[in-house]
């Protein structure tokens, strides 16, 4: 025969400004827990999801990203002659000679500050992003026309369409708001290759090219083909994987919100170790009580730790239903690889929200252990004479 949880649920209920205060604290460590993980989880899911898996990014040797990247004109020149690459309708090779720089926008009224990747592209460049859409128009060749990622527009004020956005030699007309599904290309702004390039006087050097495999399994071949060719002097690596290597970006984010969450949960398994001691102390009649009813020592022992484990349950459920109304909410973070700002949507998963429940639970059984045992161990005749 088993305590009955009945009777710890009915404590619980007794002692319940104790209890809520104790699921209040636990369920503020949980929800932090979360949210950093739904922070680090949305924030992988964007660049996870951004590229083609047939598509290879080619930067000079040693460059890391675009933006510190030098590509010739002729090496884009020579590359489209590569056996393997594909090529479109008209019959030319898709390879798309691009340039990314970082610039900061100032801020206008109802924004701050935004540093932002602006990408120089021709028609190539689009036609490779064929995922992505525009509501508006594209920016026409030769013209001084952008469209902005979605994130952008929603976040900095003066990115709307028929708005005027200025940097480089002078003023830029936004024409279009581009939709990348979630990806990185949500946070960038583009605009004619030639154009961009003259502003930032780099007519002649650019940053990167876009290739496209004619078939997702030739695209080890041709990064090979490329960095084998001592002619280009160039790195080159699939577009996933580029991307995929920018999750650093979320990793200081990742360690400082474990951080805080384990001090937290200290904080809160002393809090509610508190509650179990002081509940124990109150109880030593009933304690008595349960061994002249024929309980074990054992069996009070699980009946106090199973109570701790009922209130950090309550705590992180509580904390968890907290933070589900912040699931998909766009959140912003510096991308230590593009000197940029990075907009994605916070993303609440099952695992996260197990994580955070698991921590409750680990919170429970260490704030529990000690009042238990202590609670198991009362001698019976100095808990009658009380």
């Amino acid at each position: 025969m088993t305590i009955p949880v009945a009777y710890n649920l009915r404590n619980l209920v007794v002692r319940r400004t104790t209890t809520l205060m104790t699921v209040a604290g636990i369920a503020l460590t949980v929800s932090i827990l979360v949210g950093d993980l739904a922070l680090v989880s949305g924030l992988n899911a964007a660049f996870r999801s951004s590229g083609d898996p047939r598509n290879i990014l080619v930067m000079s040797k040693g460059s890391k990203a675009e933006v510190t990247s030098q590509i010739s004109r002729q090496m884009h020149h020579e590359l489209q002659s590569i056996p393997g690459i594909a090529k479109n309708e008209s019959g030319q090779p898709m390879a798309s000679l691009e340039i990314v720089t970082a610039l900061t926008l100032p801020a206008v009224a109802g924004s701050t500050d935004l540093d932002v990747a602006v990408r120089g592209v021709g028609a190539s460049g689009i036609e490779l992003r064929d995922g992505v859409t525009v509501n508006g128009r594209w920016f026409r060749s030769g013209q001084r026309e952008l469209v902005v990622g979605r994130f952008i527009a929603e976040r900095y004020a003066g990115a709307r369409i028929g708005s005027q956005l200025r940097f480089g030699r002078g003023e830029w007309e936004v024409v279009g708001i581009m939709d990348g599904r979630g990806t990185a290309i949500d946070s960038e702004i583009w605009g004619d290759l030639n154009q961009i390039s003259s502003d930032f006087n780099r007519p002649n050097f650019l940053s990167s090219i876009l290739l496209r495999a004619s078939d997702a399994s030739l695209v080890p071949e041709l990064i090979r083909a490329v960095e084998d060719d001592r002619r280009l002097n160039a790195a080159a690596v699939s577009e996933r994987d580029y991307y995929e290597s920018q999750t650093m970006s979320g990793a200081p984010l990742q360690y400082f919100g474990m951080f805080v969450a384990v001090v937290m949960g200290v904080g809160s398994a002393f809090a509610a170790m508190n509650t179990m001691y002081a509940t124990v102390a109150r109880r030593t009649r009933e304690i008595a009580m349960l061994r002249v009813l024929g309980f074990s020592p054992g069996q009070i022992l699980v009946s106090f730790l199973s109570e701790s484990l009922l209130l950090s349950l309550a705590g992180g459920l509580l904390g968890c239903l907290a933070i589900l109304p912040f699931n998909n909410f766009t959140a912003g973070l510096g991308n230590l690889v593009t000197f940029s700002h990075t907009a994605f949507q916070l993303h609440i998963n099952a695992s996260s929200v197990l994580a955070g429940i698991a921590f409750a639970l680990l919170i429970g059984v260490i704030s529990g252990c000690l009042p238990a045992r202590l609670a198991s161990r009362s001698g019976l005749a100095e808990a009658l004479r009380s």
